[in-house]
């Protein structure tokens, strides 16, 4: 009888558990809207092999600098905010 309980809680949870995955697996994205996109032309440098390439471009007044290094996986990015030379419209 022990052990008749402890295969029917074992198999309660497990079921449990995989219908919690299932119901994520259908839940539908939640992301945040979307505003405006800025897809105008970016200025980018290009260095030498071994050395990062930098994009840069204007965004609602700010100067958004992207440093990548060809198709890796890591950059990083920084912002100037109320860059002079960034025209808002």
């Amino acid at each position: 009888m022990n052990r008749y309980l402890t295969a029917l809680a074992v198999a309660a949870i497990a079921a449990l558990s995989l219908t919690g995955c299932a119901g994520k697996a259908s839940e539908p994205f939640k992301d945040a809207p979307e505003g405006q996109r800025n897809n105008s032309a970016a200025d980018t440098m290009t260095f030498p092999d071994g050395f990062s390439n930098v994009a840069t471009k204007c965004d609602h007044g700010n100067r958004v600098y992207v440093v990548f290094h060809g198709d890796g996986l890591y950059g990083s990015l920084a912002v100037v905010p109320n860059d002079k030379s960034c025209v808002t419209p």
